[in-house]
């Protein structure tokens, strides 16, 4: 099995601490396993992507000592891999309109609804008669594109958390403005560029058994995955710049190198390279780590 690994941020500013260990213990699973590492950017979302982040981002994973296979992925030249998928669940009849605003969806996800887990999207388009469509296609507001997942169940093991299971619900594959979502871009990717493990933030663990569907859909084959603790602030809060010196436009790369291995439970070493002999995966810390400076 392919142990090749991938970082992929959203150039949408600046990476934290947080961020940069999480790509460190990407790098370290993949190399550790004597595998390909590489780097994509998810920049799909062009209202939020800043100008010079993604060159500033990777200038920032070189300061710590990382390096990567082959030539750096932007998820905005691959639309027509996307929409090729789009296509293809369409063609099967796994795909529905959803007219629903933001306000209908949180509406909809409050209620009660079966199997599904608390503020999933229970279905609500999927019961919409053909005339019922035509009107809201009538109202101007453009559908977006859900999968039928119809209440799967969805098991898989990490390497971090162990067992994981979950029902999902119907979610989003193309947004209301045509871009492909990101459970849609990040399975395509990830089976393109043949990533054997994905190692993310914990934040992430709940998408997983959603991704996991949409591969088996679209017979892809699907990475396993290992999702690692994230880096908080002092008040146990998502890492932010209003928790003080969190990015290397404030911290010394080296400094910042140290802190990472000392969390993580690793030697101080000079590069990332020289911690591969010592870091052992089952050995990883399973709790966030709170930032309060370095």
């Amino acid at each position: 099995m392919s142990h090749d690994g991938r970082f992929a941020p959203s150039p949408t500013g600046l990476l934290h601490i947080g961020n940069l260990r999480t790509a460190l213990l990407a790098w370290l699973f993949a190399r550790k396993a004597g595998a390909r590492f590489l780097v994509r950017m998810e920049d799909l979302d062009h209202g939020r992507v800043v100008a010079g982040a993604a060159e500033r981002q990777l200038q920032d994973l070189r300061a710590i000592g990382l390096d990567w296979d082959g030539e750096v992925v932007w998820q905005s030249n691959r639309h027509h891999a996307y929409e090729a998928a789009i296509a293809r669940l369409l063609a099967d009849g796994a795909l529905y309109e959803c007219f629903c605003t933001r306000a209908e969806i949180r509406a909809a996800a409050s209620a009660p609804h079966g199997p599904l887990p608390e503020g999933a999207y229970p279905g609500t388009c999927l019961k919409l008669t053909e005339a019922e469509k035509r009107r809201k296609r009538a109202g101007g507001r453009p559908p977006a594109l859900r999968l039928r997942a119809d209440a799967a169940q969805v098991g898989f093991t990490d390497r971090v958390h162990g067992p994981v299971e979950s029902v999902v619900d119907d979610f989003v594959v193309r947004r209301n403005d045509g871009a492909p979502a990101y459970n849609l871009a990040v399975v395509v990717d990830d089976a393109s560029q043949e990533i054997g493990e994905v190692v993310r933030g914990d934040d992430l663990l709940e998408t997983t058994p959603r991704q996991l569907l949409l591969a088996e859909r679209l017979e892809l084959t699907a990475p396993a995955f290992a999702h690692v603790p994230l880096v908080l602030g002092p008040d146990g809060a998502r890492l932010a710049k209003r928790h003080g010196a969190v990015t290397l436009d404030d911290l010394d790369a080296r400094a910042a190198l140290r802190w990472m291995e000392r969390t993580l439970g690793l030697p101080d070493a000079r590069s990332p390279a020289e911690l591969l002999d010592d870091f052992d995966p089952a050995a990883l810390p399973r709790v966030p780590t709170r930032y309060a400076g370095i």
